[in-house]
C-alpha cells in the first residue's frame, strides 16, 4: 500500500489513529540525552520529492507514528514524501528491480544485509551515520556492523532499529511441563518441548521462508552448536562437524513442533499462539504487543514470559537481528534531501515516539536511546532493549558482504535445516548442499 504525504496535505494527515498514536507516545517520550555537534549541511535540492520502500507494520503504531513524521518532514521542508509499505517477503523482489533497472524508490528501508548486496548501487551515508553516532552516544555493535561496508569505515546503510527474536512462552504450560524456567542448555530445552508435546501444549519454529523467524531459528540452531557459515576470513565452513550436530538435534526437535511450521511465514507463530494452539516459540515484541493490547487475549499476555536463546556451545545468546537497513539509491535525483529525511527520522524529537509508540519493536541502534522510558514501561519487554548489542550476525563469522546477504535472501539454511526435519536428506547430505550452494556467492 502507498501513503504519499505533501506538504499541503501534512496539516490534515492527522486522522484519529495518527492523532491517537503520537500522543501517546508523546507523553511518554524520555530525555534522550544528546552532545551538541551540528549537523552535516544538506541543502535540499529545489522541486525535491521523495518516494520510500519499507517493509509493512507488523504493530500498528509502526506505521502510523512513521507516517505522521514523514508529513512533518514534508511540511517543514517542502519536500513531498510517497511511503510504500509492502509485505515482508515481497520487498527484496522490488528492491532487486529497483536497483537494476536504475529506477523506482530513492530510499529503500531494507533488510540488514541489503545495502551491502546492492553495495556498487547506493549512496555513501557517512555523513549522516558519523552526525548521529556523536550526538546520540555512538552506535550499537549491529548498527555499526550493517551499516559500514565491511573492511572500511564507509557507511552504505543506516540500520534504524532491529527487531530480536528471544524465547517466547506461556508460563503456565512450562510449568506444567516439569520446568520452572526456560532451561539453559540445549539437552534440557529437548526435554521441555517433547513434555509440552505431550500435554497438548507443543513448541513450534519457523522453517518456510521467513525473512525475520525462519532465519533467525537457523542461526540459532546452527551458532548454538558452534557452527557458521563461514570463518572470519570469509571462507565457507557450513559443512563441518558442529552444523552436522546442530542438524540432527532439529531432527529430534522437529517432531515436537505443532503442525504446519514448514510452510510458517513471519505472522503464523503470532496467529497460532493467540488462538491457544502454540504454547512455545520465538518471535519480536509484536506478538506480546498484539496480545496485551487485545481485551480478548489479555489473559494470553498475563501469562507470557520471554527468555534468551538457549546458548549452547556459543560465548552469548546465539541471536542476531532481523535489522531495518535504510540505503539511499545513487539513481535518487534529491540525494541531500533522501539524507535530510533519514537524519530527521532518526532524531529524538521523531525516533523517541516511534520507538515507544511500537513498545520497542524496531529496538533502537543508538546508545542513547537506552534512556527511552518505553524500556521502563514493562518489565517483560526488557529483554529487547539490548537487540542491536547482540554479537551474532548474517554471514558470521565473516564480514557481512554481498555473498552474505544473498546467502540470507536465498533461505540456504532455513532450507537446509527443513530438509533434515522433513526427512527429505541426512544431515552430512543437507549440509553438503547448503556448502554448494554457499558456494556460488562466495567465490
Amino acid at each position: 500500500m502507498a501513503f504519499i504525504i505533501r506538504r499541503r496535505e501534512s496539516i490534515i494527515l492527522g486522522a484519529a489513529a495518527a492523532a491517537m498514536a503520537m500522543g501517546r507516545a508523546a507523553n511518554a517520550q524520555s530525555e534522550i540525552p544528546k552532545a551538541d555537534v551540528p549537523a552535516p549541511k544538506l541543502p535540499i535540492e529545489k522541486g525535491a520529492t521523495l518516494r520510500l520502500l519499507r517493509p509493512a507494520r507488523f504493530v500498528e503504531p509502526d506505521e502510523v507514528i512513521f507516517r505522521a513524521n514523514s508529513a512533518k518532514f514534508a511540511k517543514e521542508t517542502g519536500v513531498d514524501v510517497k511511503v510504500d509499505f509492502v509485505g515482508w517477503e515481497d520487498i527484496r523482489q522490488q528492491t532487486a528491480v529497483s536497483a537494476n533497472t536504475g529506477a523506482g524508490p530513492d530510499i529503500v528501508l531494507g533488510w540488514a544485509e541489503d545495502p551491502h548486496i546492492y553495495a556498487d548501487k547506493v549512496l555513501e551515508l557517512s555523513d549522516v551515520a558519523e552526525y548521529l553516532g556523536k550526538k546520540y552516544g555512538g552506535w550499537m555493535f549491529l548498527g555499526e556492523k550493517f551499516g559500514k561496508k565491511a573492511k572500511t569505515n564507509n557507511w552504505i546503510g543506516l540500520p534504524m532499529g532491529g527487531t530480536g527474536g528471544p524465547l517466547v512462552y506461556r508460563a503456565s504450560a512450562v510449568k506444567e511441563a516439569g520446568f520452572d524456567k526456560v532451561p539453559t542448555t540445549l539437552p534440557d530445552l529437548l526435554k521441555l518441548c517433547q513434555q509440552l508435546q505431550k500435554i497438548k501444549k507443543p513448541a513450534g519454529f519457523a522453517l518456510g521462508n521467513a525473512v525475520g523467524d525462519a532465519n533467525g531459528f537457523a542461526n540459532w540452531m546452527l551458532w548454538a552448536h558452534g557452527g557458521s557459515l563461514v570463518d572470519e576470513d570469509g571462507k565457507v565452513t557450513i559443512n563441518s562437524k558442529e552444523t552436522v550436530n546442530a542438524l540432527n538435534y532439529v531432527k529430534e526437535l522437529y517432531p515436537t513442533f505443532i503442525p504446519g511450521t514448514m510452510s510458517w511465514n513471519d505472522i503464523s507463530n503470532n496467529r497460532a499462539y493467540a488462538s491457544n494452539e502454540l504454547f512455545f516459540t520465538a518471535n519480536g515484541v509484536s506478538m506480546y504487543f498484539a496480545l496485551k493490547n487485545d481485551p480478548a487475549t489479555k489473559a494470553i499476555a498475563d501469562d507470557t514470559e520471554h527468555a534468551l536463546l538457549t546458548q549452547g556451545v556459543a560465548s552469548s545468546t546465539p541471536m542476531s537481528a532481523t535489522v531495518l537497513n535504510a540505503m539511499v539509491f545513487k539513481h535518487s535525483k534529491f540525494p541531500n534531501a533522501a539524507k535530510a529525511y533519514l537524519t530527521f527520522m532518526m532524531e529524538a524529537e521523531q525516533y523517541d515516539p516511534w520507538l515507544t509508540g511500537c513498545l520497542g519493536y524496531w529496538a533502537h541502534p543508538l546508545n542513547a536511546y537506552d534512556k527511552s522510558k518505553v524500556w521502563a514501561s514493562d518489565p517483560k519487554i526488557a529483554i529487547y532493549r539490548s537487540t542491536m548489542n547482540n554479537r551474532f550476525w548474517s554471514g558470521y563469522k565473516g564480514p557481512i558482504t554481498q555473498a552474505a546477504g544473498t546467502v540470507a535472501a536465498e533461505y540456504i539454511l532455513v532450507q537446509m535445516f527443513a530438509s533434515v526435519a522433513a526427512g527429505q536428506a541426512t544431515p552430512a547430505d543437507a549440509a553438503k548442499e547448503a556448502e554448494r550452494r554457499t558456494r556460488r556467492y562466495y567465490r
